[in-house]
This record gives C-alpha cells, structure tokens and sequence, in this order.
C-alpha cells in the first residue's frame, strides 16, 4: 500500500481555539536546489504526490492563528507556482506571493514586506521542513503569545549528539551538550520586532544564520519550544527518502486529502 495527494488536497483546519488568527506565515521557497542537486530547485520535487513545499503550505493552512501565507519564491516562477503548486491545494488562507533574495536573510525581509501589516506574529519557515504539523506551528505562536517578555520563539531540539570543538582538525573541548539545542522551524516573532531586527542587520551589514539570531543582537528575547523530530530539513537527496517514508506513515494514519493506492490492483480509494 502506497500513498499518493489527491487531484486537489483539501486539508481539514485545526478547532478554532480561543483567540484570533493573528499571525502571518512566511514559507521560504525560494532556493537554487544546488546541494539538493536539482536545477528545478528541491521546493519542486515530488513527495507523495505533491510539490515538496506544497506540504508546508498545508500545515500552516490547517492552523487556525494563521490568517496569511507568504510564500518567497525565486522571481520569475510565480505562473510556475501557481500551476504546479498552489493548483493543487485547495487552501482556506489567502496566499501572497513574494520574490526571493540573494540570501534566504533577504528573502525572509522580502515576506516581510509583502505581508499583512496588521498581524501581531509572524512565523518563518523553511519550505524544505515539509513534515511540519500544525499542532507544533500553533506550539510555538502561542509560546509567544502568552508571553508579553517575549520577542519570539523557535521550533529547536535538545542536541543528543556529544559536541566537539574543533580547530584545524584537532579536538580542542568537549562541551556539555545539556546547554546546546538544533535550531528548527517555525520561527515565530513578534512581526515589529523582526521588521526592526532585519533593518538593524541590513544598516550593520550583519548575515545572521537565522531570524532569532538577527532578533537576539537587538536584544530580544527569544524561547525554545521542543519540536517533533520528524521535523527534517530536505537538504539531499537521502533526506527524501527519509521524508517520504515519514509522510507516507502519516497520512495513512491521519488523512489528508489523500488517495491511498494499492500497489497490487492499481485500485484507489478516497480518504479525507
């Protein structure tokens, strides 16, 4: 038994809880694919039946805090987009399209700018964290949220790794790896704060590795939320493989406007 998106995934929303949807979500899309290793960049690239980023436009969509999707992407594609990928989503959030920068730092300020300016929160993601699940999204928001000392939070995991320091190829220290997290996405901020935090970068020419490092040197408070660590980032092509076996175990449980396929008859049968 294979699992493959229907002609149209509809995603079903989370409950509205208590509260507004008050938060933007930028889904960052926008890269070459040279590591990944395809000219058509690894956004594009098939995952159970659907565009690999079109898996995180889903998940922000099924969240009720979100009232705007983003999507960054490499300019000159946006009729490539809305044909390949938005087609194939039947999305209850409204989608605004935004051209990629040089540097994904530059393309995050360009969501920025192209988002709704009356929404408090703003959440950044990777499009290539396509196993991103709603529940995690609605996690970190209300994380910041609920917290007024705040300027954001960050999807991050414990590291389980011993952790070496290491100078021109010889072990230097061994750190307690107690103190150290693997940053992830969603990264989610309070939209002001980030807007002020990407305009300090830019007048210091400072290149952060990240949104909560840009919003840490203006001095804000940034927390980690733990997150599921199916939560993989797509960077080569093995990571697919991995990524789809997750997806597929997934969907088979949950649904998601899906069609599971049997793999012996050919015969499909609808799930929602």
């Amino acid at each position: 038994m294979s699992v493959q998106a229907c002609v149209c995934a509809a995603p079903k929303r989370l409950a509205q809880q208590a509260g507004v949807a008050d938060s933007c979500a930028i889904i960052v899309a926008g890269g070459s694919g040279t590591r990944f290793g395809n000219p058509l960049g690894k956004q594009f690239v098939g995952l159970c039946g659907l565009p690999l980023v079109a898996w995180s436009l889903i998940a922000f969509d099924r969240a009720p805090s979100v009232a705007q999707l983003v999507l960054v992407i490499e300019d000159g594609r946006e009729e490539e987009v809305r044909e390949r990928v938005l087609s194939r989503v039947s999305l209850a959030t409204p989608v605004v399209l935004a051209k990629a920068g040089e540097t994904r730092q530059e393309s995050v300020f360009s969501g920025l700018r192209a988002m709704d300016e009356r929404l408090a929160l703003v959440a950044v993601h990777d499009g290539a964290r396509p196993l991103i699940d709603a529940q995690t999204i609605e996690g970190c928001i209300s994380c910041v949220r609920d917290d007024a000392s705040l300027a954001g939070a960050i999807c991050a995991l414990p590291s389980i790794d011993t952790l070496k320091i290491v100078e021109d190829g010889v072990i230097r220290a061994t750190p307690d790896r107690r103190s150290y997290w693997c940053a992830q996405t969603p990264q989610v901020f309070r939209m002001r704060q980030l807007v002020a935090a990407h305009r300090a970068a830019q007048l210091d020419a400072f290149g952060g590795t990240d949104d909560a490092s840009l919003v840490e040197r203006c001095n804000g408070r940034v927390a980690c939320v733990p997150s599921p660590r199916a939560n993989i980032k797509v960077t080569v092509p093995e990571d697919l493989l991995v990524v789809r076996a997750l997806l597929e175990t997934r969907l088979m449980r949950e649904g998601c406007g899906i069609d599971l396929l049997d793999d012996a008859t050919g015969t499909t049968t609808a799930e929602d």
